[in-house]
């Protein structure tokens, strides 16, 4: 969760000079002030900070989506930039902002047997929140993190975007309207050959315009495995990790007008294969999640894939 003032969990000269899971060796990074590490990928709240320090992570995400179908056809896109951007208050708190600009495209066939597109751009709801860490426990070569989290999103994306049809659908809208506090708790383990990340985490939609989003609880999991080298030594310029992440989302249903939307809801389970890149100073990393279970209510739409790639800086 945290780095020490070594710039990591690892406490021993002897054990630094082995290495560490997403560092370089002491001999080619004592010079510079700031260290990379794994983390996942599909949530943000596991990203090491140290104090004083700041964490830069971009993502681009593409995400597929559309109806069963023997439905009414309805296609889904959405592509987005998203930004965060983490600071290290203390040695256990943690600030961050996240920023997501995002295109959304829905094709859909209407009554009349048209095929229509309508999509809106722009800024999407920015997210703020803090994460400190309660617990921690430290042994030479690992280190277990427990740090609870909470935050806000704000409704800074538009609501009211309308095309020539009319107001969009609230689930096409760029941002919700509401003021949405979320909060949760995350875990992590790190050792010299892997690390693990672990979250839940709920999110209270309110009411805005007569709509209102269903809670949304959500379970993650995050593996990263270092795959290069396999053996420790001098002379590595980064470390190659194999990321397994998965992912459970509950949704409650929507309300309009103070009724359930009956095709709105549901559960989804997500497997996420993925890479990381780590060098001192920065983080590549690519990630694909795969739905592998949905139980989603009504005529909800069904998730085909959703994409991430991007990078992260510590500075």
């Amino acid at each position: 969760m945290r780095t020490d003032d070594a710039r990591m969990q690892i406490h021993t000269p002897s054990s630094l000079s082995r290495s560490a899971p997403g560092l370089l060796l002491l001999a080619l990074t004592a010079s510079l002030p700031t260290d990379a590490t794994a983390a996942s990928q599909t949530f943000n709240t596991a990203l090491p900070v140290a104090k004083g320090e700041f964490v830069f992570r971009q993502q681009l995400l593409y995400r597929k989506a559309d109806d069963d179908p023997s439905a009414l056809s309805r296609d889904l896109e959405v592509r987005g930039s998203i930004s965060v951007l983490g600071f290290g208050a203390t040695g256990d708190l943690a600030l961050f902002g996240v920023v997501p600009f995002l295109d959304k495209s829905l094709d859909l066939t209407t009554s009349g047997g048209a095929r229509v597109n309508r999509d809106t751009s722009g800024l999407g709801d920015i997210r703020l929140f803090g994460r400190y860490t309660a617990f921690r426990a430290d042994a030479k070569g690992r280190t277990f993190r427990i740090a609870p989290f909470a935050g806000i999103e704000l409704p800074t994306g538009d609501d009211d975007d309308a095309d020539s049809l009319g107001p969009l659908p609230a689930t096409l809208q760029l941002g919700s309207g509401s003021w949405d506090p979320f909060f949760g708790v995350v875990a992590t383990w790190q050792t010299l050959q892997f690390q693990i990340d672990a979250q839940a985490s709920y999110k209270v939609n309110t009411e805005a315009n007569g709509f209102e989003f269903g809670d949304e609880l959500r379970l993650d999991a995050s593996l990263q495995y270092r795959l290069w080298p396999r053996e420790l030594g001098a002379g590595v310029p980064g470390f190659l990790y194999g990321v397994l992440e998965g992912n459970f989302v509950h949704r409650a249903k929507n309300r309009i007008g103070g009724a359930d939307d009956p095709d709105s809801g549901g559960e989804q389970l997500f497997i996420s294969p993925g890479l990381q890149y780590v060098t001192k100073r920065w983080v590549a990393e690519a990630i694909v999640q795969l739905p592998v279970a949905q139980n989603l209510n009504g005529a909800a739409l069904e998730d085909d894939v959703i994409i991430r790639t991007g990078f992260r800086v510590n500075f």
